[in-house]
């Protein structure tokens, strides 16, 4: 009977499982396939338009065209990305950002600053891979480390491009099914304005974020994949029911060896069919694997062979466009059901947009918590899912842009060349960056990575070539896009790191602290200080300043270093890492908190109870009792305890009467109360605790309820007059004009400004740069 239940138990689990990953493939539909599926509306437009090839009455150039676009289909977004890069996950997050955080973890040869290669060894516990020649390359050589940062930012920056290009080629493709209704002196001055009415309020819905209307999503990309399927079918049935022998190789052959150069230009357009193959992979951290390979295998990947098969049947029995750039979806759409399917594909088109517009946002948060991209206001749209997400500067950023290229170009010819180029150059990252997983993470043979590079890199830069071919046809703008945001990318990191450098290049010792005494040389006055720090280690220089300016300092310091790091999520039990610097009487701490790229940040009020209670968790157990003890530094004093869960508080039941205290610890800094709840730690039942913890942990619950002063860091870096041109541009100009229009950091956006005072203190001298140390007091409200 046991046996039985179990058994029971178990399928039903299974049907469960299988439940949920059916839900989780049909939501898919509306958020990861938008760009792909609209893919037929100009796929042969595309590759007609140009010129290069004429259709004939024997129908080679289709039948190859359609050849070339079921192969191309299959081998690089059925093969390569379904099959193949959706298993490489990082953290199950996906995107080029991920290939680069997987490489850099596994092998060591970050270059960006961070505690996320502490994460025990780390995801999963695997162990490193064995060492290989590759490995020892990318560890010892720093410009090997550089090239694959630039190559990954390359990657990064073609895909903000193709966030520009992808709204306003699928828009402008839908509406251009107006054309086939109007006259040409009517539907010039009717296009265009729809077209940008259109593109203007997508962005403008923007804010609203996607839970809001993804309910919409999935059942208009259902409707629009039937209603090309049903149309293909048709079109194959009373057209051309041997249209199907098109999809051998053959005919791939046939058509590049009658048409020749002409059939490599339009290679630039057949490539378009494959477009949005990057969503599925970037969006991976908002469904499963399972999810994503069951709905492209099962609805997709059919239905778009069944779109352009179609297509080809009903133009391969006519010949009389006026023009070969007339070749479009919508010329094969029987004429009684054109509006319709006009009206679901502007739906669809608008729902494709609206994906690749999420997913550039999702791609700029990474590289802010990286520090490769200049910080941005970022809005969490959704409670449940933290991947929803909306940032208003590169929202508005995307309209114009989007705007200017449909003004300026008015066809999707042009545009179509630059999209075509800025996708194919992100799977051309992608094969590159998938190669050295399969060898360093996988630890597979290096054949297999050179098989799996050599095959997809030979299609790709194929591809590639017939794109970059057309630079003056448009596929200009994708490399002028990705030239100016990877010049950003590239100068904010540069100077991040050097000011980085230059904090831990002149941070001061433990011996000096010690020299100071238990007083610290200053008065210690009630309250608990946060002094914010890139630093893991060491004391900062800005420390120094305070001490020998300022009169006093408060009963506990603490040094607070948030550090963005390389993973797509840290957990709760490994965000905190706690330890002491000098003396036990000094009451100094170094508190690091580590957030992943895609981790939400907690408001003050929340953070601050956090930080507390884990710092008192650290005292009540001591050093000796923690594991996992992360060196921060050489010194003894310094060792940093990974705090899986702090102590819990609790209050008294009634207000302290006491006028002295008159500080709210639990309540909104806005409000103004003359009485707070004194807190104190729920020590667990069986502790047993000396004198000094005892006292250490009434020090740190009296400054806790005397509140919080926040103190931060701003930085002013100059080039040196010796330095050279291109130092003095990105620093003094184009770094400078991004701090200056930059927001602040996330930690400093959620700090209580009631108070501040701000000022210049000091000047130091490192090499080639001046930095000039400014502090900025945030007090945290006591009335």
């Amino acid at each position: 009977m046991d046996a039985a239940e179990s058994s029971r138990g178990a399928a039903g689990a299974r049907k469960k499982s299988w439940r949920s990953e059916l839900v989780l493939a049909y939501q898919s539909l509306g958020v990861v396939y938008g760009e792909v599926v609209t893919s037929p509306l100009y796929v042969y437009k595309s590759a007609f338009a140009g010129g290069d090839i004429e259709h004939s009455e024997g129908n080679e150039e289709i039948y190859g065209v359609l050849s070339l676009v079921f192969w191309t289909l299959t081998l690089i977004t059925l093969l390569k990305y379904v099959l193949v890069v959706l298993r490489a996950d990082d953290d199950g997050e996906g995107g080029t950002f991920a290939l680069y955080s997987l490489i850099c973890r596994r092998v060591g040869a970050g270059l960006l600053p961070g505690a996320g290669d502490d994460l025990k060894g780390q995801r999963g516990g695997a162990a490193l891979p064995p060492a290989s020649s590759v490995r020892t390359a990318l560890q010892q050589r720093r410009e090997l480390q550089w090239l694959l940062l630039l190559f990954a930012l390359l990657g990064t920056s073609m895909v903000i491009g193709d966030g520009v290009l992808t709204p306003a080629v699928s828009v402008l493709s839908a509406v251009s099914g107006l054309k086939l209704s109007m006259v040409d002196e009517q539907h010039q001055y009717v296009l265009l304005p729809v077209t940008c009415v259109i593109l203007v309020g997508l962005f403008a819905l923007q804010h609203y974020g996607t839970h809001r209307v993804g309910f919409l999503f999935a059942p208009i990309i259902c409707l629009w994949l039937l209603c090309i399927s049903i149309i293909g079918v048709y079109n194959i049935i009373y057209w051309n029911p041997h249209v199907y022998k098109a999809l051998s190789p053959y005919y791939m052959y046939r058509f590049l060896q009658k048409t020749q150069y002409g059939g490599w230009m339009s290679l630039g357009g057949i490539l378009l069919c494959v477009t949005g193959s990057e969503a599925m992979y970037a969006d991976l951290g908002h469904f499963s694997q399972s999810s994503i390979k069951l709905a492209f295998t099962m609805v997709v990947y059919p239905s778009l062979i069944l779109a352009y098969m179609g297509q080809a049947a009903y133009i391969s029995r006519h010949h009389s466009f006026e023009k070969n750039h007339h070749i479009g979806f919508y010329v094969s759409v029987p004429e009684k059901i054109r509006w319709p399917v006009l009206g679901i594909a502007i739906l669809a088109a608008v729902v494709g947009s609206q994906a690749v517009i999420t997913g550039t946002f999702s791609v700029i948060k990474q590289c802010c918590s990286l520090n490769c991209f200049p910080r941005v206001k970022i809005v969490h749209t959704s409670s449940t899912v933290h991947g929803q997400i909306y940032i208003p500067e590169i929202n508005w950023i995307l309209m114009l842009l989007c705007l200017a290229l449909t003004i300026g170009f008015r066809d999707t010819k042009h545009m179509a060349n630059a999209q075509g180029l800025a996708v194919i150059t992100v799977m051309i990252v992608t094969t590159c960056l998938m190669s050295l997983v399969i060898i360093l993470c996988w630890n597979k043979n290096i054949v297999f990575a050179l098989s799996f590079l050599l095959f997809f890199g030979a299609i790709e830069a194929i591809y590639f070539s017939a794109s970059l071919v057309k630079f003056h046809e448009g596929a200009w703008v994708p490399i002028i896009l990705s030239f100016i945001f990877l010049m950003v990318m590239c100068v904010w990191h540069y100077g991040t790191a050097k000011k980085y450098e230059f904090d831990v290049e002149n941070k001061v010792s433990i011996s000096w602290l010690l020299n100071l005494g238990p007083s610290l040389g200053i008065v210690r006055v009630r309250g608990i200080g946060l002094i914010h720090t890139d630093l893991i280690s060491g004391i900062p220089a800005i420390f120094s300043h305070f001490v020998t300016n300022l009169p006093a300092f408060h009963q506990v310091l603490v040094f607070l270093c948030i550090k963005s790091v390389s993973v797509p999520h840290v957990q709760p039990e490994e965000r905190f890492l706690v330890g002491r610097i000098g003396l036990r009487q000094y009451s100094l701490y170094r508190v690091v908190v580590r957030y992943g790229y895609r981790d939400v940040q907690q408001d003050s009020l929340e953070f601050e109870k956090t930080l507390v209670s884990s710092i008192a968790e650290f005292i009540r157990s001591g050093d000796s009792d923690l594991n996992g003890h992360l060196d921060g530094s050489d010194s003894p004093y310094e060792k940093l305890s990974v705090i899986s869960k702090g102590l819990p508080f609790q209050k008294d039941g009634e207000p302290e009467a006491s006028p002295e205290s008159s500080t709210p610890t639990e309540t909104n800094p806005k409000l103004v109360s003359s009485k707070s709840r004194r807190v104190r730690f729920v020590l667990p039942e069986n502790a047993q605790m000396n004198s000094e913890v005892r006292s250490e942990l009434q020090e740190l619950t009296e400054a806790r309820e005397a509140g919080m002063t926040f103190i931060m860091g701003r930085s002013y870096m100059r080039a040196k007059s010796g330095s050279s041109m291109i130092k003095r541009i990105a620093i003094n100009f184009i770094y400078e004009f991004l701090m200056r229009n930059s927001r602040s950091p996330a930690y400093a956006a959620n700090v209580p400004h009631v108070s501040t005072l701000e000022g210049i203190i000091g000047a130091c001298r490192c090499r080639s740069w001046i930095h000039e140390v400014c502090i900025v007091f945030s007090l945290y409200s006591c009335v």
